[in-house]
């Protein structure tokens, strides 16, 4: 997920974001601003972090009037410190003040995110493996999301659906068995689409090793678990463990050796990062 594509993607979702702040009218700032006021705002960072989603922010302003300028002092991956002055968005006080909040949700969600990764990638140096998010996004927001995770240093799983193969506890039930779920993907996909297959135990190891799954998840198994798996995967397909992976016990996981570690902590559990805009106040023309 890079820049390119979520701005590809972003302009519906947030003007849907808008119209649910805005239904009718902002009628606070709409009673204290009868007319248009050119005027500008600080952004300042209340607390150090990675920061990500600056051109969301700057995007929000824009849909609501073109000639809003937002001048930026950073840019996204920079690390920010507390009291730190991020930038000035100029323009009418109206779009200022009623823009401000979806802005910042934005830029909170999406910073707090990049922080959040950040914080566990650095905890992977020195390792061959690497962090990965999963679909344990908000709805409406992987977009903004998954490109957080990448600014944060991580790398993206499958985007949705239709952008991978996984099997999971209930494919493989619904197929009958391992085997037989993998046996249908190669059917059914094109060869250029690895498998992916979740295990639970050893046994659905050697049965996704001996039927040719490119990728083993190895679900919510013991450190102990995954080193005898690798041991019988032997190089013969890429590995990968999730199940509630946080910050506090990625470490031992990364001793395991696998290639890959996938989290849904990024996304569903990473506090926003404090972020304000302050000093509002009117400009000469």
């Amino acid at each position: 997920m890079n820049q390119i594509t979520m701005k590809l993607n972003a302009d519906h979702l947030i003007m849907e974001a808008l119209k649910e702040d805005i239904t009718s009218e902002d009628i606070t700032t709409n009673a204290v601003m009868r007319e248009a006021c050119p005027g500008e705002v600080q952004l300042i960072c209340k607390q150090d972090g990675v920061i990500a989603g600056l051109e969301v922010y700057k995007r929000v302003f824009e849909l609501l009037d073109e000639k809003t300028e937002v001048e930026f002092y950073v840019k996204d991956g920079d690390v920010v410190k507390n009291k730190q002055l991020m930038g000035v968005v100029r323009g009418d006080i109206r779009v200022l003040l009623s823009g401000e909040r979806v802005a910042l949700n934005y830029l909170q969600r999406m910073s707090g995110i990049a922080t959040y990764t950040r914080s566990i990638v650095d905890l992977l140096e020195g390792s061959k493996t690497r962090l990965l998010d999963t679909r344990k996004t908000t709805p409406n927001m992987r977009v903004f999301e998954k490109y957080a995770v990448k600014v944060g240093g991580g790398c993206n799983h499958r985007y949705n659906l239709s952008d991978g193969i996984l099997l999971k506890d209930n494919h493989i039930g619904a197929a009958g068995s391992v085997a037989k779920a993998i046996e249908m993907a190669k059917e059914y996909a094109p060869f250029v689409r690895k498998i992916e297959i979740e295990v639970e135990n050893l046994e659905m190891v050697k049965e996704a090793v001996e039927a040719g799954a490119d990728i083993i998840m190895l679900d919510n198994m013991t450190p102990d678990e995954m080193r005898e798996a690798i041991k019988i995967i032997d190089g013969r397909a890429q590995t990968e463990c999730s199940g509630n992976v946080t910050k506090e016990n990625v470490a031992r996981l990364v001793s395991v050796g696998v290639d890959y570690i996938s989290s849904g902590a990024l996304t569903h559990s990473a506090p926003i990062l404090d972020i304000s805009m302050k000093n509002l106040h009117p400009v000469n023309q």
